[in-house]
């Protein structure tokens, strides 16, 4: 089955290069509009502030060694879904965001698409992995 994100404005939050072109080619082939990726966090705010419209973001709990918990919450209070990307377990997932979808690097291409589809239909998984 072929998810279509036709339209989907989705802001990469990557500080791995290769990770975030990944993530923007395989995003893109599913038909969502990418903004990024960005990979610092000063970055993904002025993305953020600076960008007409964000429907979702594929964000990395640790950019070079900086946790993106307070860009967490700002998506939060602008109730923007957002999917975690991680390398980490999902107890390094700040307590008020333990409930959002959490893919753990490396990740499988159709279970990226699956959760951006799942925001987009508004029924995210919840949980490492969950998209699966």
């Amino acid at each position: 089955m072929q998810v279509d994100l036709q339209g989907m404005r989705v802001l990469i939050v990557e500080d791995e290069a290769i990770i975030g072109m990944y993530t923007d080619d395989t995003l893109t082939d599913a038909g969502a509009i990418v903004i990024g990726p960005v990979a610092k966090l000063s970055d993904a705010f002025e993305a953020l502030n600076s960008t007409d419209r964000v429907d979702s973001v594929a964000l990395d709990l640790n950019l070079h060694g900086e946790s993106s918990a307070a860009f967490a919450d700002e998506l939060a209070r602008r109730n923007i879904p957002f999917v975690f990307l991680t390398g980490y377990d999902a107890g390094g997932i700040p307590e008020a965001h333990r409930h959002r979808p959490i893919i753990n690097k490396p990740y499988d291409p159709t279970i990226l698409v699956a959760a951006f589809a799942a925001l987009q239909a508004g029924s995210a998984p919840t949980g490492a992995d969950d998209a699966r």
